[in-house]
């Protein structure tokens, strides 16, 4: 599936620079006065990026908390999803502060963005995790000024090369997934909205007690990532009872069974997880000896 910006790179007239700081209230964004000549910089890194995505032949599979994804892989979020809630917030706010010292708080600068807009009003964001954009301090750096080398005192930032993801009015384009994953705080989102999945996926696995797996995941990221994948494939709808349990015999997960109800022991809770998420299979090519593996990706052949 090839995506298309919703957003004309030829053509975009106003070009805003803004910085997010990370405090004891959370996250705040501020936008920063800039010239004609950062403004360019920016569209360039906007260029870059997107040209960087076109070259992924076989377009963006949907971004998977589950999945280890590469450094750099271009996936996509729907801009409604709820883990796209932060990226959603920043792209359609308005008036946001100018605040021209804001880049003397280099502490708390988490990441810097740009917003741009094209002829027919179309806005696209453009966000990058905050590492050579730093601050240098206590460095001497000289630069020729007029025919003399001289000091430069001030801080000085410098722009990467390209941006971490494109926000248009329907998606995040993602290029580097643990940039999207620390400027969103997933990790913090995925382990809060772990009551909230497993409330929807209940109803689909009545068989189930998910009493203990709730618990479990609240405080292991990778087991709340994994509900999280679940909740989101809907594939838990039409799971037998009786092939789950047969799934997990021939993978290696214990299960036992009180009043009707599948009991997880705590662990195994991870190998449950993970033949719910799909990632646990059975290989039967060496006649009488099958072979258990698990899966890093779980892509479905032909998607």
């Amino acid at each position: 599936m090839k995506l298309k910006l919703d957003c004309d790179l030829k053509s975009t007239e106003t070009v805003e620079f803004g910085v997010g700081l990370e405090g004891d209230g959370g996250q705040t964004f501020r936008l920063v006065p800039i010239d004609s000549d950062v403004q360019q910089a920016l569209r360039e890194m906007v260029d870059t990026t997107w040209a960087a995505m076109q070259r992924h032949d076989e377009g963006p599979h949907k971004y998977d908390p589950s999945e280890k994804h590469s450094s750099t892989e271009y996936v996509y979020l729907p801009l409604n999803d709820g883990l796209a809630k932060t990226m959603k917030e920043l792209h359609e706010a308005n008036n946001l502060p100018l605040d021209a010292q804001a880049l003397s708080d280099d502490e708390r600068l988490f990441c810097y963005f740009a917003r741009m807009t094209d002829k027919q009003g179309r806005r696209l964001t453009a966000l990058r995790r905050a590492t050579q954009f730093k601050g240098i301090l206590n460095r001497r750096l000289i630069r020729l000024f007029t025919d003399a080398l001289t000091i430069i005192r001030d801080k000085v930032f410098k722009l990467d090369a390209d941006f971490d993801l494109l926000i248009d009015s329907s998606h995040v384009h993602i290029l580097r997934p643990s940039g999207f994953e620390f400027a969103g705080k997933l990790q913090k989102a995925i382990l809060a909205a772990v009551p909230d999945n497993v409330k929807a996926i209940q109803p689909d696995l009545k068989f189930v007690d998910l009493t203990v797996i709730q618990q479990y995941a609240s405080e292991h990221p990778r087991a709340a990532r994994y509900l999280a994948s679940i909740r989101a494939q809907e594939e838990t709808k039409d799971v037998a009872k009786g092939a789950l349990k047969k799934l997990c015999k021939a993978t290696g997960v214990e299960i036992e069974e009180k009043g009707g109800k599948i009991h997880v022991p705590a662990e195994h809770i991870m190998g449950f997880l993970e033949v719910l998420d799909r990632r646990r299979y059975e290989v039967p090519l060496v006649k009488g000896s099958p072979e258990m593996f698990k899966a890093g990706s779980r892509r479905k052949i032909g998607e």
